[in-house]
């Protein structure tokens, strides 16, 4: 764990992320709001799953926060032993595995994930799937710096990925894999379930201020900023992290986005972007980026890289029958910079009473929406 203390660090990590925060109080000490007069200002990174977490926490007790954040971090490095497939003694390592030849026991809380994957995919006929790890790896993605696989590489590959291949008994709670070679990868959507988890443990002391972000992922607006009625976030501009394209105000509610500007390669003068289709096997090409706004990070994870690869006509259809959502498109529209920004909504929403999502207009030019 690093702390900083300084808000210019915690801007280039949400930057880097496609995210900027507008943590606009005092670094140390703010005055009146939810935090109350001489409510101190804590803040933390921690690199783990991959990425980097960050915490900026409110509270009367410098120390306190601390230590709750320390907790926060030992909650993500827990989530990381268990659910990477980078490490081979992790849960998801050992199913990966073992469920081939037979049911394993998982886990309560990894099994109610995934069957929140399951579920997520058959929403999405199988845009959003947690069995796509195969294609990271023909593509270059695992560890790598990028490659251009061959054809016969990607159909072989395609023939290890279907999120119908799980099979789960929530009476066991157990796992099958109904084929050899099907393997599971949560990082599509681990980070928002970390995310929330860190937020559980700041709500279980008593914490009723913070912005919880995972690097390139997701973030949670807890509460908001002394003297502020929400958390003011921005996200960056698809073609200049430098610069701003939407300003959303935040609290007690989570963002995600999934950008084409995170891992990519170019080969052959074209760029390569590291968010596969399952069906194809081939990155999803002419958008820029998605970003999702939801209750949970574990709401929005997962269907932001659902909403990339679906695109806007397929999220448009998804949002009538799936509610409290909203999705924020860039997609290009000519050579850069020019793109196009579309906002979509459910058609049923209800933002809870102690609650606000609302998204500002765009603060970039760019060509019309539609």
């Amino acid at each position: 764990m690093t702390p900083s203390g300084l808000l210019p660090a915690v801007l280039r990590l949400l930057t880097q992320a496609g995210i900027l925060s507008g943590l606009l109080a005092s670094v140390s000490r703010a005055e009146d709001g939810q935090g109350g007069e001489n409510s101190v200002r804590y803040e933390a990174s921690h690199e783990s799953m991959g990425t980097v977490f960050t915490v900026a926490v409110y509270g009367r007790d410098r120390a306190f926060l601390s230590e709750v954040v320390e907790q926060v971090f030992e909650e993500v490095d827990r989530i990381n032993d268990q659910m990477s497939k980078y490490r081979p003694q992790s849960e998801v390592s050992a199913i990966n595995r073992e469920a081939w030849s037979h049911p394993v026991l998982v886990e309560p809380r990894l099994f109610h994930l995934l069957e929140v994957c399951v579920q997520r995919s058959e929403e999405t006929d199988g845009d959003f799937d947690v069995t796509a790890g195969p294609l990271m790896k023909e593509w270059g993605f695992f560890r790598g710096r990028g490659q251009l696989p061959s054809h016969e590489e990607i159909r072989q590959a395609l023939t290890h990925i279907g999120y119908q291949h799980l099979k789960l008994d929530p009476e066991r709670r157990t796992i099958k894999f109904d084929t050899s070679g099907v393997e599971i990868d949560l990082g599509g959507i681990a980070k928002g379930y970390a995310v929330d988890r860190a937020v559980e443990v700041l709500r279980s002391n008593g914490i009723t201020s913070a912005l919880v972000s995972s690097g390139t992922s997701s973030l949670y607006a807890l509460g908001s900023p002394p003297g502020d009625r929400a958390w003011k976030i921005v996200l960056r501009s698809p073609y200049d992290a430098r610069k701003a394209g939407d300003v959303i105000h935040l609290k007690n509610y989570s963002l995600s986005t999934s950008g084409s500007y995170e891992k990519f390669f170019k080969m052959g003068g074209k760029t390569h972007c590291h968010i596969m289709n399952p069906h194809t096997g081939w990155p999803v090409e002419g958008r820029l980026s998605a970003a999702v706004l939801a209750p949970t990070g574990t709401d929005t994870d997962g269907r932001s890289a659902g909403s990339f690869v679906m695109g806007v006509e397929r999220t448009r259809e998804y949002l009538r029958i799936h509610p409290n959502l909203a999705v924020i498109f860039y997609l290009q529209d000519g050579p850069p910079p020019k793109y196009k920004r579309v906002l979509l909504r459910s058609d049923s929403c209800s933002i809870p009473s102690d609650s606000i999502a609302e998204i500002g207009p765009s603060t970039e030019p760019h060509s019309s929406g539609y």
